[in-house]
């Protein structure tokens, strides 16, 4: 298994949750989860700004964001894997986006919940 690069907003409540869980579900520690909330990445070319946007992770070289870096991690975690194959589909993956852009729309009023 490849490892993984994950850049989340350690400021959002909502993303420390997340990763939490897909922490705790990184048995074998092949995940690199990368806070980018105080400073950007020195080893990421994209901008702190865009990183905090939108969910951003690297695999097998790639940058990717949306549900595509989700699916990304999925794939590294065994228990995950079946969504994040699944999600190589592109039809399921542009739905997985369609819903993502909405979530970014909400997330603003999900935060003030969270916190």
């Amino acid at each position: 298994m490849n490892k993984v690069t994950v850049w989340y907003d350690g400021a959002c409540p909502l993303c420390l949750r997340e990763i939490g869980v897909m922490r705790r579900l990184d048995k074998k520690g092949v995940i690199d989860f990368v806070d980018v909330s105080d400073s950007a990445d020195p080893k990421c070319p994209i901008d702190q700004a865009e990183l905090l946007a939108r969910f951003h992770a690297e695999e097998d070289g790639e940058i990717v964001s949306g549900a595509a870096a989700f699916a990304a991690m999925w794939r590294a975690i065994p228990l995950l894997r079946p969504l994040g194959l699944i999600a190589r589909n592109r039809l399921v993956l542009g739905a997985l986006e369609m819903l993502y852009i909405q979530f970014l729309k909400v997330r603003p009023q999900l935060q003030r919940l969270a916190r």
